[in-house]
């Protein structure tokens, strides 16, 4: 699949965007990837989706990544703290991964964040077996700092990988 990178941006999130959100709960590759209840109730999503939409979230900002005129996924800013900040994204849409939409929107973050808030050093984490996720920090210029603690990740116990970035002043 051919990519247009200039179709692919950072916006608020909207409610209507819901039912993108609702054909993300069924996407059993979604799901699992993201620790999602596969077709999870309706109203409970709804539910979370609204407080995503109004930011009721305390130290955590989530915007939208649109593609195509159609929501595809979510971008995270969280933990702000001394000019830096955690970072997290989620493609709900599996049929466009590995096609370095990822990729694109880690580095529209980062801008955003440097440029919205001062942000200059860059946290995420990942989990070990996760490679796309991986590939994709690193090809950023993230590099590994640290492999602490498991979580549950497509059924089984992982450990987890720290990444860290510093953008040059």
């Amino acid at each position: 699949m051919d990519i247009n990178r200039n179709e692919i941006y950072l916006r608020k999130l909207k409610l209507e965007d819901f039912n993108a959100v609702v054909d993300w709960s069924r996407d059993d590759r979604f799901c699992e990837a993201n620790g999602w209840q596969k077709n999870r109730d309706h109203l409970e999503l709804f539910k979370w989706w609204e407080r995503c939409v109004t930011n009721q979230q305390k130290d955590m900002i989530r915007l939208g990544i649109e593609y195509k005129n159609r929501l595809i996924g979510y971008a995270d800013l969280a933990e702000f703290k001394n000019n830096s900040a955690e970072i997290g994204i989620a493609i709900g849409d599996s049929n466009l991964w590995n096609n370095g939409i990822g990729t694109q929107m880690i580095k529209k973050l980062l801008n955003y964040a440097n440029e919205q808030f001062g942000v200059t050093t860059f946290y995420g984490k990942t989990y070990e077996t996760n490679h796309r996720s991986r590939k994709m920090m690193e090809k950023v210029g993230f590099t590994e700092e640290s492999r602490e603690g498991t979580e549950l990740y497509i059924g089984k116990e992982v450990k987890l990988v720290q990444y860290k970035l510093e953008l040059n002043e």
